[in-house]
């Protein structure tokens, strides 16, 4: 389950907002149990690129352990 301040990915292409499949965000906000998140895109230096209500079907959690491994 997704929750507040977990890293999420994006699962297709934002063009719109200049998101692409695969960019990470952090869930800023999680709207009770319907599967909605407020997630933040930010770039390299730390600017604030989005932040947008996602649905679950849109993001997928990141999972830090595999990341690390590699």
């Amino acid at each position: 389950m997704i929750q507040e301040l977990d890293l999420v990915a994006l699962l297709a292409d934002r063009p719109t907002i200049g998101l692409h499949r695969g960019d990470v965000g952090t869930v800023v906000h999680v709207y009770g149990s319907n599967g909605l998140y407020e997630v933040e895109f930010m770039n390299a230096k730390g600017d604030t690129v989005a932040v947008e209500t996602m649905s679950a079907d849109e993001v997928r959690a990141v999972d830090l352990g595999r990341v690390a491994s590699h």
